[in-house]
This record gives structure tokens, sequence and C-alpha cells, in this order.
């Protein structure tokens, strides 16, 4: 039998089977650790620097271990990747096959149900610019070939079909319009037959919002697949402490309950005169309970207080008359259709309930936008106790990895928001020479990022490097605001002749964006969040990565200010166990996009004076991986040039 040396050595299963399998001394000593750690059942958080390959180091052991193993990703081009790509050939090369199942959220599943009943004139979906009517009939025609022939029901086969797509909303379902067993396509739904599989299967892939609200809900029974689990592996696992603050939050929006209102009224429309008075009733209350809200809520925004001033009394009387029509809609005789109806309103008014019951000091209520309505939220400022409390009453083991878990070589950041204190931990580099590869420029001179001039000196500063790149670069801002004004500044600059092709996040979707960014090759890309992390741009599509500034969380966040606000009423130090580390995680995750081979090169700019003008720059330095250093724009004009992509290339002074 083969262990893990032989596996991940040379001339073993895995370099046999992958032509393009490298032999990484990181990557069997993570593989090593997750097999002890899913033997001996216990928690372990790996930090496996990019080019690991840690995705094999946890699919091997996990396989090999004969448990049945849930894995847990972040993005579902992951969740995909893993099942039609990773899991099959680890498999294949191990001979080991096991029975392997993908389970989506629902919203991900055809449902056809609705399909049938859809019409979807354009005009009437809901989008800011919707498609002409044509582009919208022509991708109903291709769902409803598609559905004939799918085995899944997973909107992900569909070509060309985007996530953003107004159709996508109106084929598939929502636990709140779900009809469940009492649907006519209940035996051949696409759901039911993915959790069913996800039962028998002995590795199961879903995502960290499925995970987390089995875990926070236990939504329609899912406690049933995790309880059989004997690890759970979670990939990306960074992301998992803010996922799991918003799961163990609470959330109620007025579209919600407007909603659930007008389905009541749908279904009292058709109940026996006379014997519904008292619901009809409750739902007139309910009804002016909602708009008394809207009207309090008019004009407020971010925190609130409970049961104070008229935001406060309207929630509580919202929640009274909720609770008041559930007890009716229960109570109803010979109106088995209204009891969904009820539990639904039972759930909202305890959602509010909640969140107008907790402590100030326990978590933070905010109103904030949702579409053209508003949102009740509640976020709890300490997560740790429950999620402990979760993970031991699971038993098993859990593991947690991703490249970016420490600040510093310190894991405390991430393990103590979700009360893992006792977790064993392991870090890993990144096996890439980022000292050759890649050189880190700071550049002088610059304003400091709170001056109304900072997005102009990043575009002056940025656009000779672009040139001397010949293109190929990501500019990430840290802010809406300032990505507009920075693609403004950069078209104003090169007006009509556009030297590179400009694509800038919010005029395209984001995975036509990146397909777009490596077909050309020497694309200019602005972004803000969401291509911080989570993006793959291998080879010489991408050589320069320029971040606009650090990426502190906005204070003028409400759960950032509540979480501030928190630590400094409990006697600790918000921007050192908070702000920095959190700021210094997402640097790392920003730089981490420009080198992910061995063969890529480029440069990675700074664009904030703070890095070198501030003590704390150094948490800055430690977060990121060993690079070589300059602040003269000619050594990184020089440099890029030197890497320019053939056709790109130019001259540079």
């Amino acid at each position: 039998m083969l262990d893990l040396q032989d596996i991940f050595g040379r001339d073993g299963p895995l370099q046999r089977a992958l032509p393009d399998f490298r032999v990484r001394r990181e990557q069997l000593r993570m593989a090593e650790r997750v097999a002890a750690a899913l033997a001996a059942r216990d928690a372990l958080i790996v930090e496996a620097g990019t080019g690991t390959g840690k995705t094999f180091a946890y699919l091997v052991p996990a396989l090999l271990s004969g448990r049945r193993v849930l894995i847990s990703t972040g993005t579902r081009a992951l969740q995909d990747q893993l099942f039609s790509k990773d899991l099959p050939l680890v498999a294949a090369a191990l001979g080991r096959p096991a029975r392997v199942a993908l389970l989506k959220g629902r919203s991900n599943y055809l449902c056809r149900y609705r399909l049938e009943r859809v019409e979807a004139p354009a005009e009437q979906l809901s989008l800011a610019t919707p498609p002409p009517a044509s582009a919208t009939q022509t991708m109903l025609g291709r769902i409803r070939t598609w559905a004939r022939t799918t085995r899944s029901g997973d909107l992900a086969e569909v070509r060309g079909l985007a996530d953003e797509h107004p159709v996508w909303t109106q084929v598939t379902s929502t636990r709140e319009t779900c009809l469940g067993a009492r649907c006519g396509e209940f035996a051949r739904c696409h759901v039911v037959q993915a959790r069913r599989e996800a039962l028998e299967a002995d590795v199961v892939i879903v995502n960290h919002h499925l995970l987390l609200a089995d875990l926070a809900l236990k939504e329609d029974g899912f406690g049933d697949l995790l309880g059989a689990a004997d690890a759970i592996i979670l990939d990306e696992a960074h992301q998992i402490p803010d996922l799991a603050t918003q799961f163990f939050g609470a959330r109620v929006s007025d579209r919600q309950v407007e909603s659930l209102l007008r389905e009541v009224r749908a279904e009292l429309t058709v109940a026996m005169p006379g014997t519904m008075d008292r619901t009809r009733a409750q739902l007139a209350e309910a009804d002016a309970a909602l708009q008394a809200l809207r009207l309090a809520a008019a004009g407020v925004r971010g925190a609130w207080s409970a049961g104070v001033g008229p935001l406060g009394s309207a929630v509580d009387a919202l929640q009274g008359a909720l609770a008041e029509l559930s007890a009716a809609l229960a109570a109803a005789e010979a109106a088995q259709t209204l009891q969904a109806l009820a539990e639904r309103c039972a759930e909202l008014a305890a959602s509010l309930a909640r969140i107008s019951a907790i402590d100030e000091l326990e978590g933070a209520r905010t109103l904030e936008p949702s579409g053209r309505g508003f949102a009740l939220t509640l976020m709890p400022f300490d997560i740790a106790p429950r999620f402990r409390a979760l993970t031991e009453a699971r038993g098993g083991a859990w593991i947690f990895t991703s490249a970016t878990l420490s600040v510093g070589e310190d894991f405390r950041h991430f393990s103590a928001r979700l009360g893992l204190d006792s977790a064993a931990t392991l870090l890993i580099a990144s096996p890439f020479d980022h000292e050759r590869q890649c050189l880190l420029y700071l550049p002088p001179g610059l304003p400091p990022p709170s001056a109304p001039t900072h997005t102009a000196a990043v575009i002056e500063t940025a656009e000779p490097l672009i040139r001397a790149a010949g293109g190929g670069a990501f500019v990430l801002f840290t802010s809406h605001r300032a990505l507009s004004q920075g693609a403004a500044l950069l078209r104003a600059r090169w007006g009509e002749g556009t030297p590179y092709r400009l694509l800038v996040q919010g005029e395209a979707p984001r995975e036509r964006m990146l397909e777009e960014f490596r077909r050309d090759g020497n694309a200019v890309l602005l972004g803000t969040a969401s291509f911080w992390e989570g993006v793959d741009v291998k080879g010489a599509a991408l050589r320069l990565v320029i971040i606009e500034k650090l990426p502190f969380a906005s204070p003028e966040d409400p759960l950032v200010r509540a979480r501030i606000e928190h630590l400094t009423a409990s006697g600790g130090d918000a921007f050192r166990d908070f702000q920095l580390p959190d700021a210094a995680l997402a640097l790392k995750q920003g730089a981490g996009r420009l080198i992910r081979s061995e063969d890529d090169y480029g440069v990675v700019v700074i664009c904030d004076p703070r890095m070198v003008g501030r003590a704390y720059g150094r948490v800055f330095f430690a977060a990121l991986p060993a690079m070589n250093v300059t602040r003269d724009p000619a050594e990184a004009r020089r440099f890029l040039a030197r890497h320019a992509a053939p056709a790109a290339r130019v001259t540079a002074s």
C-alpha cells in the first residue's frame, strides 16, 4: 500500500496521472498533518501559501481515510472545480473510487414548477438595464431545451447564463416560494434529488453559505447531512468569521414581509367567506404595522436602538402583528395550505424579536438599504462561543485552510474569532521564489489617502507603470467611489486612443471580465473588493498589481463602527486587535493576485505612504511574502519592461 510520501513523490501516482504535477515538500507536509488530524478527529488550522497545492494536500488524505467527509468552499467556482476536475483526478490516480456529491444552495437549481409558469418579458423583470426581450426569450428557450435532458438541474450547466441574468430568479425557487411536498413536481425536484445523493455520498462538496446555514438554522433537515460527517474541511476558510457573523445574526427586510403578506392575502381570497375573519383582521394589522415601520425608517440609516424612538416601537409593533397573524393562520380550519405561511410568519416574528431583544454590548443593529427597500440586521460581536459549541457538538475532524489565515505567523486573529484556541496550527510558506519573481514598489511622495488628490496621484503613478508593463495590470481600489474616479481619470488621460483594453468592475459581469482579461493578455482591469481575492490569473496576462491604499475597513460601516465601540468599551484596543490585522490579511489577499505559478513575474505597487511612514507598517510588511523592495520608479519600470509580454514590450527609461 502506498504511503503519502510515495503518492506525492517523484514517479508516484499523482505525477503519473497529472502531466503538470510538481513534487513539493510543502504539499507533502500539509497532507501528513491533515491525515493525522483526520485520524485523531482533531481541529487543524493550515495556512498554505500560493503554490503549495493545498487542494490535493487535503483531498488525498480525505479519500484515503475511508471516512465520510464534507468539503466546504468559499465559491461555487471552486465547488465545480473540485467536483468536475480535482476529485475525479485524485480518485483515479489513487485507485480509490468514491461516491461524490455536489450540493449547492436551492437557488442554483432549476425549479420545474416555476419554469412551467414563467413568462419573463424583459420589461417586467427587475434589472437596472434589462436585456432585450428577444435575448431573454432566447435564454428561456435554451433553458427549456436543457431542462429536458439535464440530470442535475444545476443552472451552471446552461451556456451563457450569468448569475446576474434576470431569468435566473424566475426559474429557481427560494425557501419562501418552494411548495415542498405539495408541489406537483416534487418527485422530480432537482433540489430533493441533490440532497438525497448527498446523504448517500462518501464526499460531499458544499459552499460556506450552505454549511453555515445548516449550522445556524438547521434548514430543511440539513443537520442530518452534517451530523453524519466524520470530517469537515473548509477551504478558503479566511471567509468564515465574517460569514458566520452574518449567519449567526438575523436579517429581516421590508420586501420579505411584503412578499409574505401578499401570499397570505392571495390565499385568503380563495378561502370560504366568513371562516377567515380573524385572519383577515390580523393581516390588515400586519400590513398597517409594515407601513408604519416604513414611515419610521424613512431617513434612518446605520445603527439604531431597540425599543427607543419611533423606529424601535414600529419594529416591536410589526413583530407582535406577525406573531398574531401566525397564530391566526395556524388555527384556521380546513386551511392546510396556510400552515407553511403560518410558519414563515412565526420565523419573521422570531427574527424581529431577536433583533430587538439583544443587549447593546452583544451585537450591532443596523438599518441598511436593500434594493428599493431596507433591511433590519443584527450582527453579533462575539460568535466564538457559539461556533465552538457547534464544532464540539458535531464532533469529528475540522480542517480550516486558506492562503491567508495568519498575521505575521500569528493565527490568533482568526482562531479567536471562531473559538478555536485549542486547534493545532500549521504555517506553510509559498514555494514560489518571490524575491526573484516579484518586486514590491512603494512610490515616494504620494499624498496621504485622506487627501482629495490621492486618487489622482495613484493614477499619475500607475499610468507609466502600466505602459512599462505593456498592460497586464490590476488596479485594486478600496471603495467604489475611488474606482469610479480612477476609471474616469485614466480614460481622460488616454482619450480616444486607449492603448490597452480597459475593464472596469460594474460594467460587465465579474467572470466575463476575468475571461476577457486572460484572453486579451494586455488588458487593464480596475476593481474593488471582489477582485482582491478568489481571482486566479496565471501567466503573463497579469504582471502588475497596483493597490490604491491599505485596505482598512471603513469606520463608517455600521458593523465596523459597532465592533470598534464594543472592543473599546470592553477595554480592548480596536485598532490593534481588529482593524490592523483585518487590513493586513486583506492586503495579503490583494498582493497575492500576482504570483500564481513558478513562471509568473511582476511588480506589486502599494500607493499608500503609511507603509513606510507609520510604525504599524511593519505589520503589513510581515503579512507579505519576502520580496525585494524599491522606491525607485525607474527600477520598477525596468523590471516590468523585462517581463512584459513580447508583443507589448516598450522601452523603459
